[in-house]
């Protein structure tokens, strides 16, 4: 076994693609088949700047965006199409296929449900959970009773979803939202996005009761000037609950939003956290020595075993400081000793899969076989697993011996 090997570019492609992979940051409403947003929109009176897979990249989910908010322009017509459970159902059922096409088998799946509430279409976000759940669930079945599965020349594919509380939202966001906006009008706004995020974590309980894999909670949106602290009570509901917690943070903030995730959210891991080591965006007045608290803060997230979510092709399309994946903390991130998992976060909106984003991070940073292997790996021992602890070491197992056998064949 080519346990030296360290130079760049030294893994192949179709090994890459091979590898069993894990995806712990996947959003389902950034992750459509083109052909299938411009079938649901026809079907759904959706208007979208072209009717082509070729029209929408060029107008739409492009390659590089001038800035966050084209990037985001995108999942509003995605979210449009998803108003409907059948939708839902067949749009998750798509993404698992899609991954299990290059060698994923765990993805955790992550929505805000509370966008694809209509009154009209009689789809609450219970129900949108639930959607969700069946096409994934038909996805996994249909794979784990497969001839190679059966014989042990391949592993089982297994799925969580993690619900999405949202850090700030406006009345034109979802009819869900314009409701509360409606009915709690002596409250101020940031009692408002509390109060969804306490309903949401309600909701994943309830939701994790009826036997749905309900893995984790999520806190997603702006970070600038709304802080996770103000969703501190969702947080600690779920936390009693035993639903394990992620939150955005650090991905266009500075660590102090980290450790906040951490200190009021019970954070088991993080989402992007991309400027963990940028000591001059801490904004706080009562942290001082700055570099000091960063060294801290990656020291006790890589001593807890606190998992980072990096997504390299969308921090590269929507953060412009980062011009290289080069210039990427992920490898400072590794050289840390924290837990890094390579994820997509957005197969269409970041044009991106599982495979390219892990050739991306071994064309660009330097690995031996050992780190790569080890990087891979934790993508699953950091996963919210929806079975037992010994349910997931034996997974874990199983994806260890496949890694094993394709390492000795392809990297000989």
């Amino acid at each position: 076994m080519a346990g030296k090997l360290s130079a760049q570019h030294c893994f192949p492609r179709a090994f890459l693609a091979k590898i069993p992979k894990a995806d712990l940051h996947l959003h389902l409403d950034g992750s459509l088949r083109l052909t299938t947003l411009i079938e649901l929109a026809k079907k759904e009176g959706v208007a979208l700047p072209a009717y082509t897979p070729q029209g929408l990249q060029k107008t739409v989910f492009k390659e590089k965006y001038k800035n966050l908010g084209e990037y985001l322009r995108g999942f509003s017509y995605t979210t449009a199409v998803m108003q409907r459970a059948e939708n839902i159902e067949r749009i998750a059922y798509e993404l698992a296929r899609d991954c299990l096409a290059e060698g994923v088998r765990y993805i955790e799946v992550r929505f805000a449900p509370q966008l694809h509430y209509s009154y009209a279409k009689k789809l609450t976000p219970d129900a949108a959970v639930r959607a969700a759940a069946r096409g994934l669930r038909r996805a996994q079945r249909e794979h784990n009773q497969s001839a190679a599965v059966k014989s042990g020349t391949d592993i089982e594919f297994h799925y969580g979803l993690i619900l999405c509380a949202m850090r700030s939202f406006s009345r034109e966001t979802s009819p869900y939202y314009a409701y509360l906006f409606q009915t709690l009008v002596h409250a101020d706004k940031e009692q408002i996005f509390a109060i969804a995020s306490d309903e949401l974590a309600r909701a994943a309980v309830a939701l994790k009761k009826e036997g749905l894999p309900i893995v984790g909670f999520d806190l997603a949106g702006e970070e600038a000037g709304y802080p996770a602290e103000e969703h501190r009570r969702a947080y600690q509901y779920v936390h009693e609950a035993f639903i394990r917690k992620t939150v955005h943070a650090g991905e266009a903030y500075g660590p102090e939003s980290i450790f906040q995730a951490i200190t009021d959210c019970h954070a088991n891991r993080i989402g992007h956290g991309t400027f963990l080591f940028d000591y001059k965006m801490i904004k706080d007045k009562k942290i001082t020595g700055g570099k000091k608290y960063v060294e801290e803060l990656a020291s006790y997230i890589a001593g807890e075993r606190i998992g980072v979510e990096v997504c390299i092709t969308s921090n590269l399309q929507t953060l412009p400081s980062i011009k290289t994946v080069a210039a990427h903390p992920v490898g400072r991130m590794i050289k840390a000793g924290l837990s890094v998992s390579i994820c997509t976060d957005n197969r269409l909106v970041s044009a991106t899969s599982s495979t390219k984003e892990l050739e991306l991070l071994c064309n660009n940073i330097k690995l031996t076989q050992k780190q790569l292997r080890n990087i891979v790996i934790a993508g699953f021992k950091g996963s919210f697993f929806p079975g037992s602890y010994n349910d997931k070491r034996r997974f874990i197992a199983a994806v260890v011996a496949r890694y094993d056998t394709l390492e000795a064949e392809y990297l000989k």
